[in-house]
């Protein structure tokens, strides 16, 4: 057995129940996994829109008269606290929600919490598309935000509760497949509306396009079937699992579902303290970790900013901007991927190769930048050099898009027991949206500062990262959610932890 591994079957005590793909649970999951559109819209909008003259013009007419000052340094152009702020601000918003979103979670269901995040993403790209000033586009991003949070934190317990044991990692992928339709989407609108002189509006205000397609979609399914017997609606929980499984005999399946739930209402302390028990170690550092490290990537900063680092490094607006629809594109067929190869392969083995291949297109782009623009940032960078940084960018992106991508979300809304679950999951994207908060408003004056540097800086986490993963994450491909505790107990660390302890 490797140091960091564990094979466990899906036989499990805890039993795989509706192990096969219904046509039911599929198109749930679908529906459920389309709440990634949202996150992923706002990721491939707000760098986009970042690069139009006349939302330059409007709201941050500095950076205009410094992109016209030919001695500044191709790292430098973009460094503005304030365009920070309007791309950072919803994730410190997000941050807020989705610790809120834990109890709305437990209390109304994750279907009633998937509903409010797209009805409050909506009020956001209303806000947007109207904006006047810079406080009227922060507080649109601070409900878009709250949107996300809310989401962000439901959707992926959702998947994990509905989908069988055997395709959990394939479905729950399906949420990063939506993000990245989202970026390649938002992508090809910033391309179109680039040359509109109201094209900025146009781009952040379609926003509402995807907040009304995740939000009827999550009107028409019904809760998970775990949610409904800890809410004591047994008798829905019952037509649910029947439903997804395709299959009326469900009351086995049923029966440890209440086994679970009281359980989880056997414990009077609040979620948020029962987490930092020592049993539950190595959840809460799995959850912290995993969702640190996916930002430290620097994956969302790439994203963000792509078409301004695009453009930064010798390609035209335009075709800054279709570099980044072909970045997108290429994140796209990775996670499609990940999702053939996660239940195939399993989880640590896309971790560890797409580690590896991030870290290689990291210190190769370093090294091209360095040598190409120069410690200073002043020299012409060449068609064939910016060529070559797209495609080390695109081989990285694809690293990541069956990795870091899909697993983040996968593996902490797996590893829970039932009555810390949606704090788990809550704890995991906070932290994700602290993360990218500080790294976002923080990348382009690293960028500028830092120069080359920047992708050593990324290098360096990667690699820590992928060493963490070898050596401390078991294998939880096919393990039954209820069943989770035992690749835990037999882990060569964290036994420790959890050995003889009830979960």
């Amino acid at each position: 057995m490797p140091m960091g591994g564990l094979a466990v079957t899906a036989n499990g005590a805890g039993g795989d129940f509706g192990g096969r793909i219904t046509t039911a649970v599929a198109i749930t999951c679908i529906v459920a996994a389309s709440g990634g559109l949202i996150f992923g819209y706002d990721i491939g909008i707000s760098g986009g829109v970042t690069t139009m003259e006349p939302f330059l013009q409007k709201f941050f007419p500095s950076i205009l008269r410094k992109a016209a000052n030919a001695k500044t340094n191709v790292y430098c152009v973009y460094d503005s606290q304030v365009l920070t702020a309007f791309t950072s601000s919803l994730y410190i918003a997000g941050l807020a929600a989705t610790l809120v979103a834990s109890r709305v979670t437990a209390v109304f269901g994750r279907k009633f919490t998937m509903v409010l995040g797209g009805c409050t993403f909506l009020v956001g790209a209303a806000v947007n598309s109207g904006a006047q000033n810079i406080a009227m586009l922060i507080l649109g991003r601070i409900f878009l935000g709250f949107g996300v949070g809310f989401t962000n934190q439901a959707t992926p317990v959702y998947l994990a509760e509905v989908a069988p044991p055997k395709w959990r990692g394939a479905f729950i992928t399906g949420f990063q497949f939506f993000l990245g339709i989202g970026v390649v989407s938002a992508n090809c609108i910033n391309y179109g509306t680039a040359k509109i002189k109201f094209g900025w509006r146009l781009s952040l205000g379609l926003a509402i396009v995807p907040a009304v397609i995740m939000t009827l979609g999550a009107l028409v399914i019904t809760d998970s079937p775990s949610s409904l017997v800890d809410r004591g609606k047994l008798d829905q929980a019952r037509k649910a699992l029947t439903k997804v499984r395709g299959d009326s005999n469900v009351e086995a399946e049923l029966a440890k579902l209440i086994k679970a739930s009281e359980v989880a209402k056997a414990v009077v302390k609040e979620p948020f303290v029962t987490i930092l028990e020592r049993r539950y170690r190595p959840h809460l550092v799995m959850a912290i970790l995993i969702s640190f490290f996916q930002q430290v990537t620097g994956i969302n900063v790439i994203a963000f900013y792509a078409p301004v680092l695009f453009q930064s490094v010798g390609f035209g607006s335009d075709s800054a901007l279709l570099s980044a629809i072909i970045l997108g594109l290429v994140n796209l067929g990775s996670i499609l991927v990940s999702t053939f190869a996660v239940d195939r392969f399993g989880r640590r083995f896309l971790f560890l190769e797409g580690g590896i291949q991030m870290f290689v297109c990291q210190i190769a782009l370093a090294i091209l930048l360095g040598v190409t623009a120069g410690a200073t940032g002043e020299k012409h960078i060449a068609k064939p050099e910016a060529v070559l940084v797209l495609i080390l960018m695109c081989s990285y992106a694809a690293g990541f898009g069956w990795s870091w991508g899909p697993l983040t979300w996968l593996v902490p809304s797996e590893i829970f027991p039932l009555k810390i679950r949606t704090t788990g999951m809550s704890i995991n994207v906070a932290v994700n949206f602290g993360s990218t908060f500080v790294l976002s408003q923080t990348f382009l004056t690293m960028l500028c500062h830092f120069k080359y540097g920047l992708f050593l800086f990324y290098a360096g986490w990667i690699a820590i990262m992928t060493i963490f993963i070898a050596l401390f994450l078991p294998e939880t491909k096919g393990i039954p959610l209820d069943s989770m505790d035992v690749v835990w107990k037999q882990h060569w660390y964290w036994r420790r932890f959890v050995k003889e302890e009830p979960y």
